[in-house]
């Protein structure tokens, strides 16, 4: 296992080049750059540029200069500096911009994989063990409904019985009050209550579906050779369900880590516009639109190396859940 995990590692540093490459390379597809957006935006408001200043601007920002040599740039930037590049957008390094709701960002993600964990699996056992009952019924159709419906309209739908029940809108983490003042122990209380909302409407499709996921493996092992074999030597139904079922049932679900991760570190992005949250989707959002290529390169890396870790996590609790998966080398 020790020499698998260093090879993964050891695989990392290509990986992220390539993906770098691809990142680069697509966000540059688009037409113009960012100093054509720039232009167009404030000549929609009445101002005039000649084709020097347009010229001048190209040249203040290093956008004359081919695609590749700007990418060999950056990741020279990277390595050597720890440079991720300039956002002409904000004015600023990319890396303060990121850094900005980056760990909000990671702190929203990890409680809402923890919940979408804590509730899907307690439900889906269930589930199983009572196929056909009233219960496995009224999971299986909200777990369809949750599925089916877009996060974004859930979020509306959410956002408005909140203010019909409670008569405040909830939009933001933050209020007005907390951004002005700081964060202080008056206004936890508050700030748990916003998070609920985007905990609800973002973990909700990937809950649902993790349910559904967890139900179908749990009555496919029930049918099988061992779990019968169990069961005639007298094991109890909570071992054959937790020591024997759910461990291989949790298959499909561990190896779905890493792109459970990397959708809810987007957070959902049109869903995440709509409740007005500070995370990074937003961002990505607005750079793509903008042009702001380096900052949109550097989010979508950081999404990148969380999958391409979340993958190892995966591929290492795999190994502990099913003794069938091995990562040594066989002699």
């Amino acid at each position: 296992m020790l020499k698998y995990i260093g090879k993964r590692l050891l695989m990392f540093i290509p990986t992220m080049l390539i993906i770098s490459f691809v990142i680069f390379f697509v966000i540059q597809l688009p037409p113009g750059d960012y100093v054509t957006s720039y232009v167009a935006s404030l000549s929609a408001q009445g101002e005039v540029f000649t084709e020097a200043d347009i010229a001048y601007l190209r040249e203040q920002y290093g956008l004359n200069d081919p695609w590749y040599v700007q990418y060999f740039n950056w990741v020279k930037g990277i390595v050597t500096k720890g440079d991720f590049g300039y956002s002409f957008n904000y004015g600023r390094s990319v890396w303060s911009v990121i850094m900005d709701r980056l760990f909000l960002t990671m702190g929203v993600s990890f409680v809402i994989l923890i919940f979408q964990y804590a509730v899907s699996l307690p439900i889906g056992i269930y589930c199983a063990n009572h196929q056909y009952s009233a219960g496995d019924y009224i999971w299986s159709f909200i777990g369809f409904l949750g599925t089916a419906t877009p996060n974004f309209l859930l979020a509306i739908l959410v956002m408005f019985w909140v203010y019909k029940a409670t008569g405040q809108v909830y939009l933001g983490l933050f209020s007005k009050e907390m951004l002005q003042n700081g964060m202080s122990w008056q206004y936890v209380p508050e700030f748990l209550g916003r998070c609920l909302i985007p905990l609800f409407v973002i973990g909700t499709s990937g809950t649902c579906g993790i349910i559904r996921t967890v139900r179908a493996q749990m009555l496919d092992e029930q049918t099988r050779q061992y779990t019968l074999t169990a069961r005639a030597k007298g094991c109890s139904e909570a071992t054959i369900t937790y020591k024997y079922c759910l461990r291989s049932a949790l298959n499909p679900v561990v190896s779905g880590l890493a792109g459970s991760l990397n959708t809810i570190f987007s957070g959902s992005t049109v869903s995440a516009i709509v409740m007005n949250l500070q995370i990074q989707g937003p961002v990505l959002l607005a750079a793509l639109k903008s042009q702001d290529m380096y900052l949109a390169g550097t989010v979508v890396m950081t999404q990148a190396v969380l999958v391409v870790i979340g993958m190892l996590l995966s591929d290492i609790a795999l190994a502990w859940l099913d003794p069938r998966i091995r990562f040594s080398e066989r002699g």
